[in-house]
C-alpha cells in the first residue's frame, strides 16, 4: 500500500514538476526530491528525473507553439550550445564529486532570479529596449549563445533551476513576450535533457519505471500548464517566476550548506 501511495506520489510530483516548468522552472525542487524520499541514491534519482522531465519540456513546447510564433534562427542558434552542454553536464555528474557544485548552485539560481527581476533595466544598459517591441542584436546572439551553453552544461549535471536561468539569459538577449520566451526556454529544456538523459540511459543510471510513470504526469503537466499560462496576465507571470526563483534558491541554500 505504502509503495503504491509512493508511486502516485511520483506521478503528481511528475504534473506538477511539468506545469511548472512551462511557466517560470524549478520543477526539478519537486521531483528529485519525490525520488530521495521513495529510497533512490542521489545520483539515480538525478538521472532518472532528467529522464523523466523532458517529455513535459517538449509537451510544453507544443502547448506554446499552438498560437506562439518563435523565430527558427533563435532557436537553431541557442540549439547547438544546449546540446554541447547538456553533455558536458552528463559527463562531468558521473566522473566527478557534486559537493563542491553544489555549493555554487544556489548563487546561480539567485543571479538568474535577479537578472529577470531587473530585466528592463539590464536590457536598456546593454542596448535593449524597454518596450513591447524586440530587439534582439548580433551582441544579443553572441552572449545568449555563451550564457546557454553555461547553463545547460549545469543543467545536464543537475538541473534544478534552469528554466529561471534561460528566462533571464533570453530577456538580456532582447525577448519581451513572455510566451515565446516559454516556448523557447521549453524546447531548449527539452534538448538539455533528453542529451544528458541518453548519457545516462547508456551508463545504466535511469530507473525506468520510474522514469516512465513521472514522464506520464510530467507532459500532462507541460502542455496543460502551457495552455493555462496563455490565459494569466504577464504581469503575474513575471511575478510568479520571480518568486519561484526565490524559493528555488532558497532551497538549495538550505540544501547545499
Amino acid at each position: 500500500m505504502s509503495d503504491l501511495m509512493g508511486l502516485a506520489g511520483l506521478f503528481f510530483a511528475g504534473i506538477a514538476a511539468g506545469a511548472i516548468n512551462s511557466v517560470a522552472g524549478g520543477g526539478t525542487l519537486i521531483t528529485f526530491p519525490s525520488l530521495v524520499a521513495f529510497g533512490q541514491p542521489e545520483i539515480i534519482s538525478n538521472a532518472t528525473n532528467t529522464a523523466a522531465l523532458w517529455p513535459g519540456s517538449l509537451s510544453s513546447f507544443l502547448g506554446y507553439r499552438q498560437d506562439t510564433s518563435v523565430q527558427r534562427s533563435l532557436v537553431i542558434t541557442l540549439a547547438l550550445p544546449s546540446l554541447i552542454g547538456g553533455l558536458l553536464g552528463a559527463m562531468i555528474l558521473v566522473v566527478t564529486p557534486a559537493a563542491a557544485f553544489k555549493r555554487v548552485v544556489p548563487f546561480l539560481v539567485l543571479f538568474a532570479t535577479l537578472v529577470f527581476a531587473l530585466r528592463e533595466h539590464l536590457t536598456r544598459r546593454f542596448g535593449g529596449v524597454s518596450t513591447g517591441t524586440e530587439c534582439v542584436t548580433t551582441l544579443g546572439r553572441i552572449r545568449g549563445f555563451i550564457f546557454q551553453l553555461l547553463i545547460a552544461t549545469y543543467g545536464g549535471y543537475f538541473g534544478a533551476g534552469i528554466g529561471i536561468l534561460m528566462l533571464g539569459s533570453l530577456s538580456l538577449m532582447g525577448l519581451r513576450d513572455i510566451h515565446k520566451i516559454n516556448a523557447i526556454k521549453a524546447l531548449l529544456a527539452a534538448i538539455i535533457n533528453v542529451t544528458a538523459f541518453v548519457f545516462f540511459a547508456l551508463d545504466g543510471l535511469v530507473v525506468w519505471p520510474l522514469m516512465i510513470l513521472m514522464a506520464t504526469g510530467s507532459i500532462i503537466g507541460g502542455y496543460g500548464g502551457a495552455r493555462l499560462a496563455k490565459r494569466v496576465n504577464p504581469r503575474l507571470l513575471y511575478s510568479f517566476v520571480v518568486v519561484v526563483g526565490l524559493l528555488v534558491s532558497a532551497w538549495l541554500f538550505v540544501r547545499s550548506f
